[in-house]
């Protein structure tokens, strides 16, 4: 008889915690102390755009807290589920944000480039440019002795630096174009790629692709426009596969391209089949770079690549002549 009513009680006893139990969630919701943000500070735009019910944010450390506190533990009493908080959600999770576009030409980004024959090119070179930049300044201050290439490369100058934004930039791009006549360096040379400083083309009246591209980048600098804004640009033709130079000049916030082709200015964007792979200027010479991301789905780790496949380990040949053949065939570009 005993064990009968010990049995009934532990039957009521179990009843009753089941009826708790079941009660618990709507003890919650009545509780006036909420423990989850509002969904209207946290809920994504999306949410309300369709129709579904507004996102629930909660913590499980606040549900722990919350029975702490219905159960007469005191407002002081604190469980935690984990040492960092997890906040679970039902909201559609926002999408990350798109690669960054590089400040460079071409929307690339830049960085040193490896010691190699650009380096000893650009050195000397500019120690050409220095010397010529003596014999400038001397024919400001008496023209009479000035030698007739150098008169002639400062009423360039004088012409370009008259203009101002864009006229600028095209007056140095027609004057020059206009001023050499195009001789590869191994016609003129005997030599594969030689780079020439602006009064040494000037003598002659002869260059090749990086020679105009040396004299814009002079003749803009004397009439006042920023360094920091001019870049040398060495790439690779791929319609034709040849190597090939020209100068980026940034206006407004836009690179804008000086091409020894045309003689129109044409945006970076504009420059078809053509892959940059060295940018040389006052920090030297720099390799173009891209973000692997912009090839891969959005989501995944943005990193750099070089625009071009294998481009640290490949010489700049300067062979641009139509009948030049050149090693550089395996170059293939990042951003198609």
């Amino acid at each position: 008889m005993k064990s009968l009513k010990f049995a009934s009680s532990a039957v009521m006893a179990a009843a009753a915690l089941t009826i708790g139990l079941c009660a618990a969630p709507s003890a919650f919701a009545a509780d006036e102390l909420s423990f989850g943000k509002s969904a209207g500070e946290l809920a994504p735009a999306a949410d309300a755009a369709s129709n579904r019910p507004p996102a629930t944010f909660f913590t499980i450390a606040d549900v722990l807290a919350k029975l702490d506190r219905q159960r007469g533990r005191g407002p002081n009493a604190i469980r935690t589920a984990s040492l960092t908080p997890n906040t679970a959600t039902d909201a559609v999770p926002a999408a990350k944000p798109l690669p960054p576009v590089g400040a460079e030409p071409f929307g690339l980004f830049t960085f040193r480039a490896p010691e190699n024959g650009l380096w000893r090119k650009w050195r000397g070179l500019e120690s050409d440019l220095a010397k010529e930049a003596s014999v400038l300044e001397q024919c400001r201050e008496n023209a009479t002795a000035c030698p007739s290439q150098a008169a002639q490369f400062l009423r360039l100058i004088n012409a370009v630096k008259s203009k101002a934004g864009r006229d600028r930039l095209d007056e140095a791009n027609r004057a020059v174009n206009q001023a050499i006549r195009y001789v590869s360096d191994f016609a003129q040379h005997g030599e594969p790629d030689r780079w020439t400083a602006p009064l040494a083309t000037f003598a002659t009246g002869k260059g090749d692709c990086e020679d105009y591209a040396i004299a814009k980048y002079i003749a803009l600098s004397e009439a006042g426009f920023p360094r920091e804004d001019l870049r040398l640009v060495l790439g690779r033709d791929r319609a034709i596969r040849q190597d090939h130079a020209v100068l980026a000049a940034r206006l407004d916030g836009h690179w804008l391209i000086l091409d020894s082709r045309r003689s129109e200015l044409i945006d970076d964007g504009e420059l078809g089949n053509f892959t940059p792979m060295f940018a040389i200027n006052d920090r030297g010479v720099q390799l173009f770079a891209a973000p692997y991301a912009k090839r891969l789905p959005l989501g995944d780790e943005l990193d750099a690549a070089p625009a071009a496949a294998n481009a640290a380990e490949t010489e700049w040949t300067g062979l641009d002549s139509p009948d030049a053949a050149s090693p550089l065939l395996g170059f293939l570009p990042v951003l198609m």
